[in-house]
């Protein structure tokens, strides 16, 4: 089937998908906003040794590098069938803008708040770690302390067990929770794809990736990566980016566009 015919053969218009796209973006935000709100602890809430928590690990793993490159590569590759070049085209732009500016700000702000992760924390509440000495060492030195911590857990509190899977992601994840980076990705993500798929009339991949993006955010909150008021930031700083991004997309394709016809019509 012709992508053209796919873009202007749709019920949802390009304001109804601005409008759905918010509002999943609020929905976003809504849940570690309660969570934080209420005061409510999802760390250590779940048996890290069981399905669920091993499941959530796969899960969050599609957001880590470099596995977080072919879950992107993956989405656009679903989205090359569905939409017109010119959109596709877009599409991919606005992705490239937002994936760059969320990986340029996570590493900008993650030294600057300098928050110890909640696992972290717990960590030292065992008297296993000392958090303020535990990150002025390098990333190979770090993740050698807290692989000693993580044995010696079995010993001072009994009744946390972690599967081998939590085990490598907590020697893998060393650096500083704020912002959610996996978070960030994920929010970025799901609302500029869902976006430009929504004024297709998709409406099943979007609510998919809006899913994962929540998912995602709940995964690092119950696995001990990060706070409420992580996941809420990076929410937040997501969304903005996204919108930021699709409006940057949609102007360089309407002045590319202007142009073009410009040299045609001089040309004729």
């Amino acid at each position: 089937m012709n992508n053209q015919y796919l873009d202007s053969h749709n019920l949802v218009t390009p304001q109804h998908s601005k409008t759905i796209t918010i509002v999943g973006w609020v929905i976003l935000m809504l849940f570690p906003a309660i969570i934080l709100l209420t005061n409510y602890s999802l760390f250590p809430s779940i048996a890290l040794d069981s399905w669920p928590s091993t499941a959530l690990y796969w899960l969050t793993s599609t957001g880590t590098a470099p596995y977080g490159i072919i879950t992107g590569l993956i989405i656009l590759a679903a989205c090359y069938r569905s939409m017109s070049m010119n959109n596709f085209s877009k599409l991919v732009l606005a992705v490239s803008i937002s994936m760059a500016s969320t990986l340029s700000l996570n590493h900008f702000l993650k030294p600057y708040f300098a928050e110890p992760r909640p696992n972290a924390a717990l960590l030292e509440q065992a008297y296993l770690l000392n958090t303020q000495d535990f990150y002025q060492h390098d990333k190979a030195e770090k993740r050698q302390m807290i692989g000693i911590a993580i044995d010696q857990l079995d010993i001072a509190r009994p009744d946390l067990k972690l599967s081998d899977a939590i085990k490598s992601h907590w020697q893998h994840e060393v650096g500083y929770a704020f912002p959610s980076g996996h978070t960030l990705f994920a929010v970025t993500l799901a609302l500029v794809v869902g976006f430009y798929l929504l004024s297709t009339g998709n409406i099943v991949l979007p609510a998919l990736l809006f899913s994962w993006a929540l998912t995602m955010g709940f995964s690092r909150m119950l696995l001990g990566m990060h706070w409420p008021q992580d996941v809420l930031a990076s929410t937040a700083i997501g969304g903005t980016i996204a919108a930021l991004s699709i409006y940057i997309a949609e102007f360089v394709s309407a002045r590319w566009s202007m142009m073009l016809t410009k040299q045609i019509t001089t040309s004729k």
